[in-house]
């Protein structure tokens, strides 16, 4: 029976162990989204300390997605080319190197941005926030012609593998959930044209990168609100993504975030990742509240999820996975 510390193999390759550094946005980039000493110190100090697979923070693929100030970007062959010794060092340690990449939708700051945020639909990310702008065929169209970019540059820069940010109410999510999707053309209109856009970016991504490089997609598996996406929504919707061309499902929250108010304790995800792993057909990370190394233990046992997200815990302590292999020892 797999633990913890079990290898897994993901398109041939090799995985030390099943603990996931999750892409937990560090705010060291610069003002142009370059990596600076602080970001790379950040990411190799948790791979020293034995972590199996590094996925590097949110990454914006366009400027209009900028979320934050000093967010990491991958807009020009000089941002992957700062980010190789990064990824070099963390190969060194014998981790896997993935980055995230995104863009805000509607969550975008319009003042960061200097322009309107862009979105399925006219929608308010926040009340605090100007209404987005519904997005054209043109703009859709540069939507996934960025993200193929950028994962040519991922590639370039040497990443096993790129995570298609599909949650937390980011753009993907939002195409993909009918509380801010009420399109009435070929990207809306329903379960499959709330699909299209996500699915248009994996096909184009895989197309691009080949099979070399691993596709994780994170999916909002659970929107939190009435009229949104559900767990029972997310077991039609994994699959599909799988179908695609997805190697990796990384189970998350959707509109409402990583982690809703009143949802307390360890792995709160768990449930739906147990449910989306017996549908998918590939493996399923899970994050969520994750602190001690027997429940993270337990979740691989149990066949909750092939790979865990140790977060906050992770944050804490970088040699949380050197304490938890002693701690089993």
């Amino acid at each position: 029976m797999s633990g913890l510390f079990s290898p897994i193999d993901i398109r041939g390759l090799k995985l030390k162990n099943r603990i996931v550094m999750p892409p937990m946005a560090s705010y060291t980039g610069t003002e142009e989204g370059y990596i600076t000493p602080e970001t790379s110190q950040y990411y190799r100090a948790r791979a020293a300390g034995g972590v199996g697979l590094i996925i590097i923070e949110h990454t914006y693929v366009l400027p209009s997605g900028r979320r934050h100030r000093r967010q990491l970007g991958l807009v020009s062959d000089a941002h992957a080319g700062l980010l190789r010794p990064l990824v070099d060092e963390v190969h060194r340690h014998g981790a896997v190197a993935v980055i995230q990449l995104t863009h805000a939708g509607a969550k975008a700051t319009a003042d960061v941005i200097g322009q309107t945020p862009i979105a399925p639909s006219t929608v308010k990310a926040s009340s605090d926030e100007p209404a987005a702008a519904a997005m054209d065929a043109h703009q859709i169209d540069q939507v996934v012609e960025a993200f193929v970019a950028c994962a040519r540059r991922a590639a370039d820069a040497g990443f096993d593998g790129v995570e298609l940010h599909g949650a937390h109410g980011y753009l993907l999510n939002q195409f993909m959930s009918p509380v801010t999707n009420s399109r009435t053309d070929e990207y809306g209109d329903g379960p499959e044209g709330r699909l299209r856009l996500p699915l248009r970016v994996i096909h184009a991504v895989r197309e691009a990168v080949g099979p070399e490089l691993i596709i994780m997609y994170r999916l909002g598996a659970d929107d939190g609100l009435p009229g949104g996406i559900t767990p029972e929504d997310a077991l039609k919707i994994a699959p599909r993504l799988v179908d695609a061309g997805v190697d990796v499902i990384d189970v998350s929250g959707g509109l409402r975030g990583y982690q809703p108010f009143e949802w307390k304790g360890e792995g709160f995800f768990a449930d739906i990742s147990s449910r989306v792993k017996t549908v998918c057909g590939a493996p399923v990370i899970v994050t969520g509240g994750v602190k001690s190394p027997a429940t993270a233990d337990s979740i691989v046992r149990q066949s909750k999820a092939d790979l865990v997200g140790i977060g906050r815990a992770l944050l804490k302590d970088p040699n949380w996975t050197a304490h938890a292999r002693l701690e089993q020892a």
